[in-house]
C-alpha cells in the first residue's frame, strides 16, 4: 500500500504553487483498499465545473442501469373522423440527445437514427393504407424550463426530450457549436422530410402535442446503452448528454425530469450509496452552473466506487475518463515525456477562475490510485491546468511505498 508520507512528499510542494489560486483541495485514495493516503481540504465544497459529470454518471448508472437505452418513438392517435385528419402521428421524445439525423459522422453507426425511425414509421403507415398524415411532437417527458441557468450558450442546447444531433447547427459532434433555438421543432421538421422521402406526406408544419394514453405504437429506435453515453459524455465533456443523463436519473427515481427534479434525484441516489455529501449542491448535471458545490472527498469516493469490482455497473465512469496525452479533453495537455502520459485518466473541469482534475493514475509501483484536485480563484487557466497535470504526473512517477 502507498505510504501517506511518501505521497505527501510528492504533492505538498506542488500544492503551494500560486497558479492554483487561493482555494485548493486534494485527495488521493488507494483503489485496492479504499484507504485515503493523502488529503488537504478534502471536505471543503468548491465549484467543481465539469467534474460534476462524474457524479451525474454514477447517479444515472445506479438509478437507470448501465444497459438502459433511451427510446424515441412514433405513435398514431385513434380518431373517429373520416378524411385527411384521421391519421394523426406523434413523434415522442424520450430524452436521447444523441439521436441523429445524419448519414455520416463519428457516432452515427451506434446512435439511434431519426431517418431509420421515419423509414419504419412509413412502412407501418403504409400497412394502414395511409400516405398523408398530420404530424406533431411530444416533449412532455421534460417539464420545467428548457434553458440552462447560464442562458444561451454554444456549450449546450436547450434541454429537451426531443432533439437531433444535440441541436448542433454544424457538422460537429463535440465541443462548442452554434445551437438550435428550437431543437424539438427542428427535429420534427427533419423527421417530416424523411417521411416525405418515404412517400408519406405531412399536412402543415409539425406542432407540439402530447400523445394520449390511447395512442398505438408505430415504430421506435433506441439509443446506445447508458454505459456508452457515459463514456462519450466524460471523454468529450459533453454537456448535452450530461443534462440528459441527469433527467434520466430523475425519470428512474420518479421525480420531475427538470433541473430541480434531476438535482434532487442525483443527491438522493448518491446518498443511498453512502457517499460523503456534506456541503454538496447539484444545480445541474453538467457543471456549467457555478452554484454547484462538490468536495474533493466526494469526487474521489465516486471514482473509487466506480473502480471497485463490486460495482461493475459503474465501470464506464472510469473507462470514459480521458487518457492523458491521447483522448478527449486531455489529448493536448500532457507532453510525451511526462510520467503521467498514458497512465493518468481524468475528468477535467474548467470555468473562469475554476480548474479541477479528478481521475485515476497508476503509480511507479503499478498501484492504481484515485485522485481529485480542485482549485478556485485561479487567474491563469493554462498555468493552473499545468499545475494540476503536474500533480497527477507526480503521483504517476511516485514510488510511494
Amino acid at each position: 500500500m502507498p505510504s501517506g508520507k511518501a505521497v505527501a512528499g510528492a504533492l505538498d510542494p506542488l500544492m503551494k504553487d500560486k497558479a492554483l489560486g487561493p482555494e485548493r483541495s486534494a485527495v488521493v485514495i488507494d483503489a485496492a483498499t479504499g484507504e485515503r493516503v493523502y488529503g488537504k481540504g478534502a471536505g471543503e465544497s468548491l465549484t467543481p465545473a465539469s467534474t460534476t459529470k462524474i457524479a451525474t454518471a454514477v447517479a444515472a448508472l445506479s438509478a437507470a442501469g448501465a444497459d438502459h437505452r433511451i427510446t424515441t418513438k412514433t405513435v398514431i392517435e385513434p380518431d373517429a373522423k373520416k378524411g385527411p385528419d384521421a391519421k394523426k402521428v406523434v413523434l415522442v421524445g424520450g430524452g436521447d440527445p444523441t439521436l441523429t439525423a445524419r448519414k455520416d459522422g463519428p457516432y452515427t453507426e451506434s446512435a439511434a437514427s431519426l431517418r431509420e425511425l421515419a423509414q419504419d414509421t412509413a412502412r407501418a403507415l403504409k400497412d394502414r393504407d395511409a400516405d398523408k398524415v398530420t404530424l406533431s411532437y411530444d416533449t412532455s417527458l421534460y417539464p420545467g424550463p428548457a434553458q440552462h441557468p447560464i442562458g444561451p450558450n454554444e456549450n449546450l442546447t436547450l434541454v429537451s426530450a426531443l432533439m437531433a444531433d444535440e441541436g448542433r447547427l454544424d457538422d460537429s459532434a463535440s465541443g462548442p457549436a452554434p445551437r438550435s433555438g428550437d431543437p424539438a421543432g427542428d427535429a420534427a421538421k427533419k423527421f417530416a422530410e424523411f417521411l416525405k422521402d418515404e412517400g408519406i406526406e405531412t399536412e402543415k408544419e409539425p406542432r407540439p402535442a402530447k400523445a394520449s394514453a390511447r395512442a398505438k405504437s408505430l415504430a421506435r429506435v433506441e439509443s446506445p446503452p447508458l454505459s456508452s453515453l457515459v463514456e462519450r459524455m466524460l471523454t468529450h465533456s459533453d454537456n448535452d448528454i450530461a443534462e440528459a443523463l441527469a433527467r434520466q436519473t430523475a425519470v428512474a427515481a420518479k421525480e420531475p425530469a427538470s433541473f430541480k427534479g434531476a438535482s434532487k434525484a442525483i443527491d438522493a441516489q448518491l446518498k443511498k450509496a453512502g457517499l460523503p455529501l456534506k456541503g454538496t449542491k447539484f444545480a445541474d448535471g453538467s457543471g456549467l452552473d457555478r452554484a454547484d458545490r462538490i468536495s474533493a472527498s466526494l469526487l474521489a469516493a465516486l471514482l473509487d466506487r466506480a473502480a471497485d469490482p463490486k460495482h461493475p455497473e459503474l465501470r464506464s465512469t472510469v473507462t470514459g475518463l480521458p487518457v492523458a496525452g491521447f483522448t478527449g479533453t486531455l489529448v493536448d495537455r500532457y507532453p510525451k515525456d511526462s510520467p503521467g502520459t498514458g497512465v493518468v485518466r481524468a475528468k477535467t473541469g474548467t470555468l473562469t477562475g475554476v480548474n479541477t482534475l479528478a481521475g485515476t493514475v497508476v503509480d511507479a509501483d503499478g498501484r492504481l490510485l484515485v485522485f481529485a484536485f480542485m482549485t478556485t480563484g485561479t487567474t491563469d487557466p493554462k498555468a493552473a491546468q499545468a499545475a494540476l497535470d503536474g500533480m497527477a504526473s507526480a503521483v504517476a512517477g511516485c514510488g510511494c511505498r
